[in-house]
């Protein structure tokens, strides 16, 4: 999978336009309960990013990142990848460029599991970042439900129905919502279960945005298998998002 990854940046690499778009460094979780979704998703970044113009980076671990290397790059994308076991300089440094609003980031589906679910140090700022929530519980069985676009004067929900459908998901809960913390986009209906669940939280947010730092940032709950690349809503809402938080106008 290494080498199959190297092959890939090569040919991104021998085939980089003159005047790239914008460079997006993509943080992709390649471990199993994700791994579908993350090369399906890739595949489909890299199709959209060959026709538009822009060039994607993928790294598996933080070892490399520091402030030399964000300098490059407009957007991260945390394509599932958790945050927790980065490098102390990986954190520093991402710390800075989005307080200090040097780009961009769109964050998936396990960037909310901070740490402790998997016995690592909760890292404070990512907390704080994610809106000060915790994870609680999911639903381990799966089931589909409504999302509901709450927000529709943003950026990222353009073109987006009020309500779209989701076929197979997690849905996360956390000890608490992180609405007095950031500006919500989108909710999960927890009545629309299929099947139904006692695993609810209420108001239960699922994509939002912390408008209280510089850099464009979005976090997308909806993550965890490769169905969701063939929904039509859920890949406007991705693809909204990376040109917003990328500082970019949808041509």
């Amino acid at each position: 999978m290494r080498t199959a990854l190297f092959v890939l940046l090569s040919v991104l690499g021998a085939a980089e336009p003159p005047d790239p778009r914008f460079r997006a460094l993509v943080l992709a979780e390649k471990a199993k309960p994700h791994t579908a979704f993350v090369e399906r998703a890739s595949t489909w970044l890299d199709d959209w990013a060959r026709r538009d113009g822009f060039l994607l980076d993928y790294v598996e671990n933080t070892a490399t990142i520091d402030e030399a290397l964000l300098r490059k790059y407009q957007l991260v994308i945390q394509l599932n990848y958790p945050p927790y076991a980065w490098t102390p300089a990986a954190q520093s440094a991402f710390e800075a460029y989005i307080q200090e609003g040097r780009g961009g980031w769109v964050g998936f589906h396990h960037a909310t599991l901070l740490g402790e679910f998997d016995g690592y140090p909760l890292w404070p700022w990512f907390w704080d970042f994610m809106g000060q929530i915790r994870w609680k519980d999911y639903i381990a069985t799966f089931a589909a439900a409504r999302v509901r676009v709450e927000d529709r004067k943003h950026p990222v929900t353009k073109s987006l129905p009020e309500t779209f459908e989701v076929e197979k998901e997690e849905w996360y809960t956390y000890d608490r919502s992180p609405r007095p913390n950031v500006r919500v986009l989108a909710n999960v209906d927890e009545s629309s279960y299929r099947p139904e669940s006692p695993i609810k939280m209420g108001d239960h947010p699922v994509v939002w945005t912390n408008e209280r730092l510089k850099g464009r940032n979005v976090y997308i709950f909806m993550g965890h298998g490769p169905e969701l690349i063939a929904n039509p809503d859920y890949t406007t809402l991705v693809r909204n998002a990376i040109l917003w938080a990328a500082g970019q106008e949808e041509r």
